[in-house]
């Protein structure tokens, strides 16, 4: 296991080193992490199972979501699930190839030129740096000064739409070098003078140009031939918007294809299969905080709060500086209503980076849940000038404008979420939420309809959607009912379902269906130790049909219970109870009459 360890380091340790040298600053921070994260070989293996190394392939594989201060020092690194499996190696195996060395990087040609372009690239001169090296040949050169032409472009893009339509505004402005840069980059790749960076680079050109099939299948080339280019891998995961598509890639067997396939399933929603590959891949970096993160995150999704409160605790108490997914933390302590520990978490990243888009998130959250939706505004729209793709705080923004009554806007930060990313549940929701306000549940509906199938396990999801089939419109009692049992199968935890279903079976005289979710209702309301209106409307249902089935002795109970309230309900259970006792006093004389006959 120690070989198998040292040799991920060799590979980790020179990948942060070849990303830094070419810019690509994102993917050498997470390869550093991650060569950081690796357990020291002093530690025991917990089991003899992570002794041997598996050498098999890849396993087959929200509304914003309080803060518990717990006392123990025990840590979640070294505790997994329950069942999940522990390894020293991830389930890609070991590497199908040694750590590549560039070309560039075994010889010095044209190395002044570079340092210069690459300082150059680093004080954010790029067309400087592009223009220093023209005419070198060499690989490494060609990717530094293609990239450099590629962010220059994407800067002046940023510029045009900032000058026509303001910081926040939409515009058409496109990145003028992607036509020259298309077709040096398909010069190489057809004349087999290209090396990943570059396919790395030629992939996202081409998804920018709306070639997502071919820039899929560079981008697999990319990962093919270089594995540890995180930001590579990112870029393939955002073109693979469906499980058929992830699951027909053409990658090869290696460590950081679990890493990818843990991640592509947290984005496409199947957390049960992401937590595995992250249990698993905890086997041997056991130290990460990336994937604890990851954890956290998959946990916070599968709305598992208390779990993943207790993760991201862990991570701030190591990381106290940390900004990384504090972002989803936020959202967590949102759900639970902490205000004192989002107050901390807002004060935290505001003295650690202030300007980072995840940090003005969180300030964000906090003044929305304090109730000052206009500061909350505020703070997002400053997240969003730092990064316009920002998912989340076009989506939250959204539901901060839907709070102030401002109905267009709403709509905008919604819209505006989709475009970045159509898989983003939360967005298509909150359309829905709009539309139903406005009193158009047909366009209501459809967006419903887009936010369950992007995420059908959530129960909100269906009692929204059924409860528009339900409005004076439309008065689609069968689908509501279809939406209300899909909400009940999904652990709704706020009871509406069951409540539902039986008050619609009644309306349409299916007593017996009624009955059954009026019971089923009643016994969640006792084991939840609630009561309230529908409880004594599940009392007096009941009461009524047990009567009117002859099962007197069960309305008899029901109707006991309900005088213990106080209401036009106990009067009526009164009268059933008096009714009850004339019925069981004919019944004798009924059977004394027919065996006289």
């Amino acid at each position: 296991m120690a070989s198998s360890k040292e040799a991920y380091r060799v590979e980790l340790r020179a990948a942060a080193r070849q990303l830094g040298e070419r810019g690509l600053y994102s993917a050498a921070k997470w390869a550093a992490e991650l060569l950081v994260g690796i357990e020291p070989d002093a530690t025991p293996a917990p089991s003899s199972v992570m002794d041997t190394p598996s050498s098999s392939g890849s396993a087959a594989s929200g509304g914003r979501l309080l803060h518990l201060h717990r006392s123990g020092g025990s840590s979640f690194r070294r505790r997994l699930r329950p069942g999940a499996a522990e390894a020293g190696t991830p389930l890609g195996g070991v590497s199908y190839v040694s750590t590549p060395i560039p070309d560039d990087d075994a010889f010095d040609v044209g190395g002044d030129r570079y340092l210069l372009a690459k300082t150059y690239f680093d004080c954010r001169e790029y067309r400087r740096a592009a223009h220093v090296l023209r005419g070198q040949t060499g690989r490494k050169a060609v990717f530094l000064r293609c990239y450099a032409l590629y962010t220059a472009g994407e800067k002046r893009k940023e510029e045009e739409t900032v000058e026509l339509e303001g910081s926040l505004g939409k515009s058409n402005a496109v990145n003028q070098e992607l036509v020259a840069l298309e077709r040096e980059l398909a010069t190489h790749r057809r004349t087999g003078a290209i090396d990943s960076f570059c396919l790395y680079l030629y992939g996202i050109v081409l998804r920018d140009k709306g070639s997502e099939a071919l820039a899929r299948t560079v981008l697999v080339e990319s990962v093919n031939s270089y594995p540890w280019n995180w930001s590579a891998w990112l870029e393939l995961q955002s073109l693979c918007t469906s499980s058929d598509i992830l699951n027909n890639l053409n990658i090869k067997n290696h460590w950081m294809k679990d890493f990818f396939l843990a991640s592509a399933h947290l984005e496409l929603k199947m957390h049960e299969e992401a937590l595995k590959r992250y249990e698993r891949l905890m086997g041997v970096f056991r130290c990460s905080d990336y994937i604890q993160a990851q954890i956290a995150t998959v946990q916070y999704s599968m709305r598992d709060l208390d779990e993943a409160d207790m993760i991201f605790e862990e991570l701030l108490r190591t990381d106290p500086f940390r900004v990384d997914s504090m972002d989803v933390y936020s959202n967590l302590l949102y759900a639970k209503e902490s205000s004192t520990a989002l107050s901390f978490l807002a004060h935290r990243v505001f003295l650690t980076d202030k300007y980072r888009p995840e940090s003005c998130c969180i300030i964000a959250n906090y003044y929305s849940l304090k109730g000052q939706h206009e500061k909350s505004v505020l703070y997002f729209q400053r997240a969003l000038k730092l990064n316009r793709k920002y998912l989340s705080a076009w989506t939250l923004m959204g539901h901060e404008f839907v709070e102030l009554k401002n109905t267009p806007a709403a709509i905008d930060a919604y819209r505006r979420a989709v475009d970045i990313n159509p898989r983003d549940y939360r967005a298509w929701y909150g359309l829905g939420q709009i539309y139903e306000m406005m009193g158009m549940p047909f366009y209501a509906v459809y967006y419903f309809r887009k936010s369950s199938y992007l995420q059908p396990n959530d129960a909100r999801l269906w009692n929204a959607m059924a409860q528009c089939y339900e409005s004076d419109q439309l008065q689609m009692i069968e689908e509501a009912i279809k939406c209300y049992e899909r909400s009940a199968n999904n652990n709704d935890t706020e009871g509406i379902a069951l409540h539902q279903l039986a008050k619609l079976h009644g309306m349409l005289g299916q007593s017996e269906e009624a009955a059954f979710y009026y019971k089923k209702d009643l016994e969640r309301m006792e084991v939840e130790e609630r009561q309230g209106q529908n409880f004594v409307e599940a009392l007096l249902f009941l009461a009524k049909h047990c009567k009117s089935i002859g099962r007197f002795e069960e309305a008899e109970h029901y109707c006991t219970r309900l005088l213990d309230y106080t209401g036009p309900e106990r009067e009526t259970a009164k009268s059933i109870l008096q009714g009850l006792k004339r019925a069981q006093s004919v019944l004798p004389l009924m059977d004394i009459d027919h065996f006289a006959m």
